[in-house]
C-alpha cells in the first residue's frame, strides 16, 4: 500500500520497491509495475473521528502554549505550574482529558485545569470578519460590527457552544457563525491567553522558586548530555560529574539530585571548588564542570 501511495511522487523508487516486495510475497499482487495497479481506496469506516478530534486538540493546545512561552521568552525546559482551558461543552472536555498527559508532557507544565467557558476570569472579545460578513450584510455592516464588538462573555459562550448567534439589526435577523468572527481572549495578571478556533488556553507564567530550580536542573542535564556526546561516551556509560560551586546552582542540584543522576547516568555528582575542564552557562551564570567515565 505504501508503494502505491508514494508512486505519484517517487515513481521509480516506488516501482523498484514494489517489484522487490511482490517478488518475495506469495499469493500477492503480481503486476509488472506499481503504476499498473489500482490506487488504494480509503475505507471511511476505519477513520476514527473522535481520535482525530482528540489529536487536533492536543496539537492545538500544545501549539498555543509553546507560542505563549515564546512570547515571554520562557524556554520549554523551564517547567510551569498550570494551564487553564475553558471548555465549551462536556464532549470537548472529554476529548481534552483523553490527551491531557500528552499535552502536559509536550509543553512541560505540571497541571491542566478545566473551567467553564463562561468563567468571568477569562475576558473575551469578538472581532467581525468584514471580508465574510460584508458581502452578506453590506447595508447594515456598520451596525452589525458594533453589535458583535459589544458581545459579552455569556453571548460569546453561546456562540462557541452552539456554533452560531443571532442579532436583530435594523429589524433584520442576523445570524453569525464561528467562521464569521475572531474570538480573542485578553491576558490576565500572571497569565497569558491564546486562542485557536473554539479552543482557548491560559498559561500561568509565574515561576516559583521550586520551578526555577527544576528549570536549572533541566538545563544542567542538557549541558551534561552535550558534553557526554562531545566526549563520545556510549549511551550506557556511567559517569561521575564534578561541578564548581555556585550558590544558586548548588541548591538546584541538591533539590533535584536524583532526577539529574537518572537523566545523565551519574553515579556521583560532586560540588567542588577545584578548577575543572569545561565552562558552561546556565541562565547567565557561568560555572565549570568535568565529567569522567566510570570504569
Amino acid at each position: 500500500t505504501i508503494t502505491k501511495l508514494m508512486a505519484p511522487i517517487a515513481p521509480f523508487y516506488a516501482d523498484r520497491l514494489y517489484l522487490d516486495l511482490t517478488s518475495v510475497t506469495e499469493g500477492g499482487e503480481k503486476f509488472v509495475s506499481v503504476h499498473l495497479d489500482d490506487f488504494p481506496v480509503a475505507n471511511d469506516e476505519m477513520i476514527d473521528k473522535p481520535l482525530e478530534e482528540q489529536m487536533y486538540l492536543a496539537q492545538a493546545a500544545s501549539s498555543i502554549v509553546l507560542s505563549l512561552r515564546r512570547k515571554v521568552n520562557i524556554k520549554v525546559r523551564q517547567p510551569l505550574s498550570k494551564i487553564m482551558i475553558p471548555v465549551a461543552d462536556d464532549q470537548q472536555k472529554k476529548n481534552i482529558e483523553a490527551v491531557e498527559q500528552l499535552i502536559l508532557n509536550e509543553v512541560n507544565v505540571k497541571e491542566l485545569e478545566f473551567v467553564d467557558s463562561a468563567n468571568e476570569m477569562l475576558v473575551k472579545k469578538v472581532k467581525p470578519d468584514f471580508k465574510k460578513l460584508g458581502p452578506r450584510y453590506g447595508k447594515i455592516m456598520k451596525q452589525l460590527a458594533v453589535k458583535i464588538q459589544e458581545m459579552e462573555n455569556n453571548h460569546i459562550h453561546e456562540l462557541e457552544s452552539a456554533g452560531s448567534y443571532s442579532f436583530m439589526v435594523d429589524d433584520h435577523e442576523v445570524v453569525i457563525g464561528l467562521d464569521d468572527v475572531e474570538i480573542i481572549s485578553e491576558d490576565i495578571p500572571g497569565w497569558l491567553v491564546g486562542n485557536e478556533g473554539r479552543l482557548t488556553v491560559a498559561l500561568d507564567i509565574t515561576i516559583s522558586e521550586e520551578l526555577k530550580k527544576e528549570g536549572i536542573a533541566r538545563e544542567l542535564v542538557n549541558r551534561i548530555q552535550n558534553i557526554r556526546k562531545a566526549k563520545d561516551f556510549e549511551i550506557t556509560d556511567r559517569v561521575t560529574v564534578k561541578i564548581s560551586t555556585n550558590k544558586v546552582i548548588d541548591e538546584a542540584v541538591n533539590d533535584n539530585l536524583l532526577y539529574i543522576k537518572n537523566q545523565v547516568l551519574a553515579d556521583d555528582i560532586l560540588i567542588v571548588e577545584d578548577t575543572l575542564e569545561e565552562e558552561i552557562e546556565i541562565d547567565d551564570m557561568r560555572l565549570n564542570i568535568s565529567i569522567f567515565k566510570n570504569s
